[in-house]
Order: structure tokens, then C-alpha cells, then sequence
């Protein structure tokens, strides 16, 4: 879908307020968030005091206990979110440009998959169930019943990142809704005015006042304070593993889902359909300027085949546009912030004065940093070992299919990975040894749908989003049994 972005977003009431307790308010010291291409101020926004985030899970915690909301209403008020995001699309879009940087075209994809996101999980309220339990198959218990029912959990507090300011908001909240929970979100302090509108469209779409509370500061304060309140019931939060676990620390034997770090990886086999593997290696290592967990960070490329493919990535790259977000045909705008990007600038710096070669990019101008293709780089060097956050890939050729399968598991992460290769035995021995959360066969390891089951394993975290997994995780199995005394049982 085309549309026409302003290069400044319009000024909104509540932009840069919070919502706690039923009502936009102002906090104490407040932050500024600047336009990341021009400058100019966007917001002064309201930072919570260690009051405001006890109020707004007090009230959370009240809407949970007195105000309940029926499953078909949950499907209502979730379907109308998704309407009235449609809607305002625009004002939308030119938002998430202005604090994030991203093109257009990622950001219109994003509320493309955010409208997704809120439809599915509206129509997920309507269908959460449990089972029937055989017990009447125990000896002795021929005169009994029993089944399970799935009940929220309570109230939910949800810890967003700024590389999707939007749909990982929807991905937390709306199935936290449905489930019949209440939430507390916390979005980013570099991207809180999406979720803000975010806040405004479910409010607008009928959602009881006390259902939610939007509170905004750093995790060093804010964030802490929200692991240090008692009456939450469950934290969903996406970030770093190190701060994954700091707030697994906190919360003790409180119940989360976590969906931490990552160093992605894609290979691609000689038998692989280059066509088809080539934009979207190239689609997955960009876009967002390869601020996503899944951003394919090391590119496995048959050894046979590697000079070629990497010749091809390179033109198409060289051929894109960089810089300007607002151009439908830019590849890489800004990254989220000019210190991020000179990190990378450096870790760039590093791997090259260790004898890894530019094929591509490698430049740095204020927070813009060109797509970035290395050669010849390796497992010692950050920009493969670590997580580089930012539109820089390493192309490392491989000769045996099971040395890449044992490079991709050598990380300390699993999130994700793809594979190219028209070879089932391939594909399916890649879907068993690779120790990732999802294998994606002939697709590169940012694919994602949004009704997936989405999340990993060892650094990389725990618990499922998609929002029939996300209901799963915020809700909790409850066992009812029946004795039929007095009744006459079949024997």
C-alpha cells in the first residue's frame, strides 16, 4: 500500500504524556525525543515517579479484580483497535519515521502487521479453552468429572524495545487482552510516542479505562520499580539477555516470557535458488538498518558459490538508496541513535584491522551508517561473535553442510536461523540439529508471521509470542473435578 508520509508528524494531545489510573498526566523530569533525521523536537516526555508506576499497577490490579471483560468483548474491542488503526495509518507511519528513523516502507509494514497482530488475537479471545480430563478411567473414580479451564493470570506488565515501536506493543498487549488480563506497558524511552497512539487507538476501540496504564522512563528506574511490585503477575519483556536476566532475578517465582539477544544466522547451500535467496538475504540483513533480533548477522555461503553471491549482494546493494527514509527506494536510513552507530562504525574498524575486507559500506555519517558487507572475518572478531545491532553482515563460505549446521549452534544464542537448499534431507536435518527457536527452509532467518509461534532458546530467552502462543503463556491451566454422589454413574 503507497502512501504519502509528512516529513513531520503532527502534534497530538497526549503525545509524550502517560495514561495511569484511568487518565493522561504529566511525570517529573521529563526526557526529550528529536526527529531522527531533521532534529527538531517531537515530544517532552513524562517520566513516572515510583508513585505513579505503584498507582498504575493498583489500578491495573483493581480493573483486573472488578471489572472484567467478557471474551466476545475482548474480540470487539480488539477488532475495533485494528479498524482504527487502519485508519489512522498515516499519522501512524509518520511517527514511527520521525523516532525511529526507519523507511517508509518498513514502518508501513509494520502497521500492516500490527492490524494482523490485533485481528488475530481478537479472534484468539473468542476460542481459549481447556479439556476434559479422563479421570473417570482411575480406579474407584467411575463417579467423577474433571476438566481444565484457562484463566488470566492478572495484571501484565509489558517491556517493549525500540527496534519495533509498534508491533511488538501489539504483540505483548493485545494478547495479554485477550486473555482477559491488564496490562502495564512500558514502551522504550528512544521510541514511546507510537505506543502512546498505540494507547489512544484501544482506548478509542472501547477498551475499560483501568485495562491499561502506559508509564515511560528508563529500565534502570522505571523498569525496576515494575519488577519490584508484588501484585504483577506476569512480565513479558523483549531486550538483552542481560537484562533478561536481571529482571528473572527480581521477579523471583513470578511467571515471564522472555525474548532476549541474538547473533542470527542464515546459510545458503549450492543447491540453493539464488533468485529467490538473494533479495531476501538482502531484505533480512538491512532493513530497519539491522536492528532486528533476527537480522541475518552471519551469512554461511557454500564455498563454491560464495565470490558469486556475494558479487550479487554487493551490486544490489550498491544499486539501493541510503539515507533518506522518506524515499520509497531507500535500503537503510538512520540508526536509532548516533552512538549506536558509531559502535558499529567501530566494530567495523576493528574486524578490518584484523584483516577482514570491506566488499561493501563500512562509512559513517552522524547516525547513518551504509549497508556493510564483510569478507573474510571470523569467529574471533565481534562483528561474529557479538550482537552488532546494525546494518553490517559478514559473508563466511563453508565447505560442509554439517560444519555451517556446527557454526550457526556454536552461538550462544537460538533464536532463529534459514536455510537454502532444494535438498530435503538438508532441510530436514537442519530442522533437528539446529538448537534455534524456528528453522526457516528456503526463507532467512528474519522471517516471521505473525501467527507463528515466535521466541527462542538459550540466551535468547524463553516463552512464545504469536497470539495464540502469547494467551498460552498469560494464562494459567486450572483443574476442576466433579463427584457425582448420589447419581447413578456407569460402571
Amino acid at each position: 500500500m503507497t502512501v504519502s508520509i509528512p516529513r513531520s508528524p503532527t502534534p497530538r494531545t497526549n503525545m509524550g504524556r502517560m495514561y495511569v489510573d484511568s487518565a493522561w498526566v504529566d511525570g517529573e523530569r521529563p526526557f526529550v525525543v528529536r526527529h531522527k533525521v531533521t532534529g527538531e523536537l517531537l515530544a517532552e516526555v513524562a517520566r513516572a515517579s515510583r508513585q505513579q508506576v505503584a498507582l498504575a499497577v493498583a489500578a491495573a490490579r483493581t480493573s483486573f479484580e472488578h471489572h472484567p471483560l467478557a471474551p466476545y468483548a475482548r474480540y470487539e474491542i480488539l477488532h475495533r483497535a485494528a479498524a482504527l488503526l487502519g485508519e489512522r495509518r498515516v499519522p501512524m507511519i509518520a511517527t514511527m519515521v520521525a523516532e525511529t528513523g526507519f523507511t517508509v516502507s518498513d514502518c508501513n509494514g509494520e502497521v500492516d502487521r500490527t492490524i494482523q497482530t490485533l485481528l488475530l488475537s481478537g479472534e484468539e479471545a473468542k476460542r481459549i479453552h481447556g479439556e476434559v480430563v479422563p479421570i473417570d478411567g482411575a480406579p474407584g473414580m467411575a463417579h467423577r468429572m474433571a476438566f481444565t479451564v484457562r484463566m488470566p493470570r492478572g495484571v501484565v506488565v509489558a517491556i517493549t524495545p525500540f527496534n519495533s515501536p509498534l508491533n511488538t506493543v501489539a504483540h505483548k498487549v493485545a494478547p495479554a487482552l485477550a486473555a482477559g488480563n491488564t496490562v502495564v506497558l512500558k514502551p522504550a524511552s528512544l521510541t514511546p510516542l507510537c505506543a502512546a497512539l498505540f494507547c489512544e487507538i484501544l482506548l478509542d476501540a472501547g477498551l475499560p479505562p483501568g485495562h491499561l496504564a502506559l508509564v515511560h522512563g528508563d529500565g534502570r528506574d522505571v523498569g525496576q520499580w515494575l519488577t519490584a511490585e508484588e501484585t504483577v503477575d506476569f512480565y513479558t519483556f523483549t531486550g538483552s539477555t542481560e537484562v533478561g536476566r536481571a529482571i528473572q532475578q527480581s521477579i523471583g517465582l513470578r511467571r515471564s516470557s522472555l525474548e532476549l539477544g541474538s547473533i542470527a544466522s542464515t546459510i545458503v547451500c549450492d543447491d540453493a535458488d539464488l533468485e529467490h535467496a538473494l533479495p531476501r538475504c538482502v531484505n533480512a540483513s538491512f532493513r530497519k538498518a539491522g536492528q532486528v533480533c533476527t537480522s541475518v548477522q552471519r551469512l554461511y555461503v557454500h564455498r563454491s558459490i560464495a565470490d558469486s553471491f556475494a558479487d550479487m549482494m554487493v551490486a544490489r546493494v550498491q544499486s539501493s538508496a541510503v539515507g533518506d527514509p522518506y524515499d520509497d527506494t531507500t535500503l537503510v536510513g538512520p540508526m536509532i541513535s548516533e552512538s549506536e552507530a558509531e559502535r558499529a562504525s567501530g566494530w567495523i574498524g576493528e574486524a578490518v584491522s584484523g584483516g577482514a575486507s570491506l566488499a561493501t559500506g563500512g562509512t559513517r555519517t552522524g547516525a547513518l551508517v551504509t549497508p556493510t558487507i564483510l569478507l573474510g572475518a571470523n569467529a574471533e572478531m565481534r562483528v561474529v561473535k557479538d550482537e552488532i545491532f546494525a546494518p553490517v553482515i559478514s559473508i563466511m563460505p563453508f565447505d560442509s553442510f554439517d560444519d555451517a549446521l556446527d557454526q550457526v549452534n556454536a552461538s550462544p544464542f537460538g533464536l532463529a536461523a534459514g536455510v537454502f537448499t532444494q535438498d530435503i534431507d538438508r532441510a530436514m536435518v537442519a530442522g533437528r540439529r539446529l538448537r534455534v527457536g524456528a528453522v526457516h527452509i528456503n526463507e532467512t532467518s528474519s522471517s516471521r508471521v505473525d501467527l507463528m509461534p515466535y521466541g527462542g532458546v538459550k540466551d535468547s530467552g524463553f516463552g512464545r509470542e504469536g497470539p495464540r502462543y502469547a494467551i498460552q503463556e498469560m494464562t494459567e491451566e486450572r483443574l476442576i473435578t466433579i463427584s457425582l454422589h448420589g447419581q447413578r454413574t456407569v460402571q
